[in-house]
């Protein structure tokens, strides 16, 4: 039963088991869902954080059950990383926006976290690659996606205080 469990879990209940672009359809599930907690059932930041922080510590658990007995390390099934990853820019947006924002501006922010997400985890620059080629087990499948993350918070940073130098 928890071998189940945490297949369904890594695989984002059969979003990973789509033939195409898994991780793109997984990254777009995010989305989706951190936009429900966030602009339609009103989750305060710090429960969301708490369900972002258990899923984030029990993937671990769950990647190592899913990969144990294959041989492919990273199998494209397995998007909790994308999950996670994702969920970083958007989590830090809401949080950094408290309620100065609209559900528009959330609408396009997100879309922007999506695009610059797949973007740095397809092409993987240096941290990302690091933990994608030397560690082929769950702590290398979920950090190579929380450095893509990150990236997108460092590029969406970048891009606001260039707007307000031009400013």
């Amino acid at each position: 039963m928890i071998k189940t469990f945490n297949s369904l879990l890594v695989t984002m209940f059969g979003i990973g088991k789509i033939k195409i672009i898994p991780g793109t359809f997984g990254s777009l599930a995010t989305i989706i869902i951190l936009y429900f907690f966030f602009h339609i059932i009103n989750l305060s930041p710090n429960l969301v954080l708490t369900i972002l922080g258990i899923i984030f510590i029990y993937s671990f658990i769950a990647i190592t059950s899913h990969i144990k007995e294959k041989e492919n390390k990273d199998p494209k099934e397995v998007i909790i990383d994308e999950f996670i990853g994702q969920s970083i820019p958007i989590y830090l947006y809401e949080i950094s926006h408290g309620t100065q924002k609209t559900s528009d501006e959330a609408v396009i922010i997100y879309c922007i976290c999506f695009v610059l997400f797949r973007f740095f985890d397809i092409l993987k620059p240096f941290p990302v690659n690091y933990f994608d080629k030397n560690y082929k087990n769950s702590f290398g499948v979920i950090m190579d996606d929380v450095c893509a993350g990150l990236y997108v918070v460092l590029s969406l940073i970048c891009f606001m205080l260039l707007i307000s130098y031009l400013n």
